[in-house]
C-alpha cells in the first residue's frame, strides 16, 4: 500500500509540473508574438507608423531633395556646409548664413574683382575654414574635421540630374553626413524656374527658414510681373533692338558673349538681336552682330576682368564695329555682372531696371536705378551693397560708357 501511494504522489507532482511548464511556455509564446510586432521586420505593419513617423519621433526628418533623394537629416540643423557653385548664395537669400561652418576656396579667396553682393554683404564668410575646391571638387576628410549636420549641394545650371546625385550619394558615403542636393536653376525659361524654386523650397526645409523661401519667390515673381507690367503693351514696332555682350561664363569674355535668353530683355519686352541662337550662353561671330546692328548695346562689366577693357575696349578699338549704330549714337551702356560662380539673380533683376529705364524712360519714370538696386540688394543679401560692387568695376555699371 506504502509503494502505491508514492506511486500516485509522483504522478501529481509529474502532473503539475507539466502544467507549469506550459503556462510558461504560453507567457514567452505571448511576449515572443508581442516582440515581433514591436520589433520585427514590418513594424509600420504592427503599430501603423511610418518610417517617417519614427525619424520625427527620433527626432529626425526625411525629405525628398531636388533630384528625388530621399534624406534623413535632423530635425533641427544649424551646421551646415555648401558644395558647389551658387549654393552659398542660396542660404544667404534665406537669410540662414549664420548656419554656415565652412566655405569652397572661391568663398575663401580675395578676388581682384568680384561680382557677388552676398560676399560683400558678408565679408566675415571668407574666414570660415575651408571644405575642399571650389564647383562642387569637395575635400571629404576636410567636411569631416568641421562636423557639419548636413552638407547642401547644388549643381551647375542645366546641369543633368544623374551625375549630381551620384555625386552628392558618394560624398554622403565618404563623409557620413546627409547630402541634400538640387538644381540651380535659372529664370530664363518655366522649367528652370520651377526647379530653382523647388531648390529654395528644399533648402528652406532642410535650415527651418521655409517662410522665408517663400518670400524670396514671391518677391521674385512680383518684381519680373512689374517689369512685365510696364513695358507690356508698347507696340512690337516700337520695342528697341537690343544686345547684350561681355556676358561671363566660367571665367570673363568679350564682345561676342551673350546670352540669347537675357532674362532682363524679356522682362522689359526688348527685342534681343541674338534671340535667335538658342536658349544657353553663347559666343557669336562678329559679322553677326554687325548685320543686327543693334539699336542698343549693353555690355556686363564683368569683361573687365580680361584687360584692356574687354568688350568695351572692342568697341572702342576695333574699326570693324564701328561702324554699329549703338556705338555712333552712343547708346552703349554697362549694366552689373551677373554670373560670377554661377548666377546672382538680385543682378539679373537690378539689370532689368536700368534697361527698362535706358530703353523706356517714360514707363520707369519713377525708377531710380540705383536705389532701386540697393533695395533689391537688400533684400537679398541684407545689405545695399551697389556702390561696393560697381566701385569694383570702376563704377561702369548703370552708365553710358560709349
Amino acid at each position: 500500500m506504502k509503494l502505491n501511494y508514492n506511486n500516485k504522489l509522483y504522478k501529481i507532482i509529474f502532473i503539475g509540473v507539466v502544467f507549469a511548464a506550459l503556462v510558461v511556455a504560453s507567457g514567452c509564446a505571448d511576449k515572443a508574438a508581442s516582440d515581433k510586432n514591436q520589433e520585427g521586420s514590418s513594424p509600420s505593419e504592427a503599430s501603423g507608423v511610418s518610417g517617417a513617423d519614427k525619424a520625427a519621433e527620433s527626432g529626425e526628418l526625411t525629405i525628398t531633395d531636388g533630384f528625388g533623394r530621399e534624406v534623413t537629416i535632423p530635425e533641427s540643423v544649424e551646421r551646415v556646409v555648401c558644395s558647389g557653385a551658387g549654393c552659398l548664395r542660396y542660404l544667404v537669400y534665406l537669410q540662414a548664413q549664420e548656419y554656415v561652418v565652412g566655405v569652397d576656396s572661391m568663398d575663401q579667396k580675395e578676388n581682384e574683382l568680384d561680382g557677388r553682393p552676398y560676399v560683400y554683404a558678408n565679408p566675415q564668410l571668407k574666414n570660415y575654414p575651408l571644405i575642399g575646391e571650389a564647383r562642387g571638387k569637395d575635400d571629404p576628410e576636410k567636411i569631416i574635421e568641421i562636423n557639419p549636420q548636413v552638407i547642401l549641394k547644388t549643381s551647375m545650371i542645366g546641369q543633368s540630374a544623374a551625375p549630381t546625385a551620384t555625386e552628392a550619394d558618394a560624398l554622403q558615403d565618404k563623409t557620413g553626413v546627409p547630402v541634400v542636393s538640387f538644381p540651380y536653376g535659372s529664370l530664363n525659361n518655366e522649367t528652370q524656374k520651377a526647379e530653382m524654386y523647388n531648390s529654395l523650397r528644399v533648402m528652406g526645409k532642410v535650415v527651418g527658414k521655409q517662410e522665408r523661401a517663400e518670400e524670396v519667390i514671391n518677391y521674385i515673381n512680383a518684381t519680373m510681373q512689374d517689369l512685365e507690367n510696364r513695358t507690356a503693351d508698347i507696340p512690337e514696332s516700337e520695342r528697341k533692338t537690343v544686345y547684350v555682350g561681355g556676358v561671363s561664363s566660367a571665367g570673363a569674355h568679350g564682345i561676342i558673349s551673350t546670352e540669347p535668353a537675357y532674362a532682363p530683355f524679356l522682362w522689359v519686352n526688348a527685342k534681343n538681336v541674338a534671340a535667335g541662337m538658342g536658349t544657353d550662353h553663347a559666343d557669336i561671330a562678329k559679322e553677326a552682330l554687325i548685320d543686327w546692328d543693334p539699336e542698343y548695346i549693353f555690355i556686363d562689366v564683368g569683361t573687365l576682368q580680361l584687360g584692356n577693357e574687354g568688350a568695351v575696349g572692342e568697341l572702342k578699338n576695333d574699326t570693324s564695329l564701328a561702324g554699329l549704330s549703338a556705338v555712333k549714337n552712343k547708346k552703349v551702356y554697362g549694366v552689373i555682372p551677373y554670373n560670377f560662380y554661377s548666377t546672382n539673380y538680385e543682378s539679373v533683376l537690378a539689370n532689368a531696371y536700368f534697361i527698362g529705364k535706358v530703353l523706356y524712360p517714360d514707363r520707369f519714370k519713377d525708377i531710380d536705378p540705383e536705389a532701386k538696386a540697393n533695395e533689391i540688394y537688400t533684400f537679398f543679401v541684407g545689405k545695399p551693397v551697389f556702390s561696393d560692387l560697381n566701385g569694383e568695376y570702376s563704377n561702369m555699371g548703370f552708365k553710358q560708357i560709349l
